[in-house]
Order: structure tokens, then sequence, then C-alpha cells
């Protein structure tokens, strides 16, 4: 995963969590113990989503040439993410696209949400696991959703799931 969004100025303008000014902050996975008096840290959300969405009537050919093109999502702080989702995105009889997303957002998929909205009805976005089970949400390991594999068996189960999204969009709908 892409994980160069945390040196941005925006990133950190956008999806702050919360500012400690105080010692041992005990949402801050970075506070390692504590910090000296008058000391502050950010603390970021991070969490994996399973995001269901429905193509626009309409909106397919723009969204594979902007996928095709990388230029969906541009703009974004979330730059070639949403390339990646729509790569191991599926797609099932009824349409349906799912895809597990890592958002660093307080608000699930805030960020991302307008550049979606352009293409896609979002139907569903729910926690991809469970939020006590993440490492970065527990605090013993920060970033741990840039590297982390703890949705790799729902990832796997996506992939035996309906059929790729971009092939579905490329053929075009279904006669």
């Amino acid at each position: 995963m892409l994980c160069a969004v945390r040196e941005s100025s925006r990133f950190l303008c956008s999806h702050v969590k919360h500012i400690c000014f105080t010692t041992g902050c005990q949402s801050n996975p970075f506070a390692g113990g504590g910090r000296q008096p008058n000391s502050f840290a950010l603390c970021f959300e991070c969490m994996r989503y399973l995001v269901k969405a429905k193509v626009k009537p309409g909106q397919e050919l723009g969204l594979l040439r902007d996928i095709e093109s990388g230029t969906l999502g541009q703009g974004s702080i979330a730059g070639d993410e949403y390339i990646d989702n729509m790569q191991k995105a599926r797609v099932d009889e009824q349409g349906i696209c799912t895809w597990v997303e890592v958002c660093f957002c307080a608000t699930p998929l805030q960020e991302e949400t307008p550049y979606w909205e352009q293409y896609f009805e979002l139907l569903k976005i729910k926690d991809a696991h469970s939020r006590k089970n993440c490492r970065h949400e527990n605090g013993t390991e920060p970033w741990a959703c840039c590297d982390c594999d703890c949705t790799r068996k729902l990832e796997e189960q996506l992939q035996a799931k309906g059929e790729s999204f971009l092939n579905s969009l490329r053929r075009g709908p279904r006669k």
C-alpha cells in the first residue's frame, strides 16, 4: 500500500483525528509511554473498509477512461490508491462492485467519497475487520494499515467471487 500520504501537509490538515497537548494520550499510538510536558502529537484514524458500490448509469466509459489514464482520484491525497482499488475490485452478477480500501480519515472515506461519487453510488461502507484486532487502532503498531495483511483472507475470498471489475467494465454492459 502507498503510505507516502502520511508525509503530506494536506493529509495532516484534513486527516488528523485530534492534536494531543498532554502527556499520555491513550489514543495516540506514537506516544510510546508519554511525552515531555508542553509537547504535542498528531493522532490519526486508520482502518480498512469493505466498500460496495454500483457504477452510476452512463458513467462506465468515463470511469474506465480515468482508470486507464491514471487520472482517477487526481488531486486526492489518496493518490494511486483509487487505481489500485479498481484493479483489485470484483463485480457480481447484479453489478455490485466490492473492494477493500485503506483510509486514514476520522470519518470513513471522507477524502475519497467525492471522487468515488463521481462514478459510483456507494451502497455500503463497513469495517473490513474488527477494530479490536487492528494493530494501529490498539496502539501496538502505528501505521500498521500500510503493510498490514489483516484483510488478506477477505481479499483472497473476494478474488474468488464474481469477476474482475476492470474486465467487466472493459467488456461493457451485459446484454
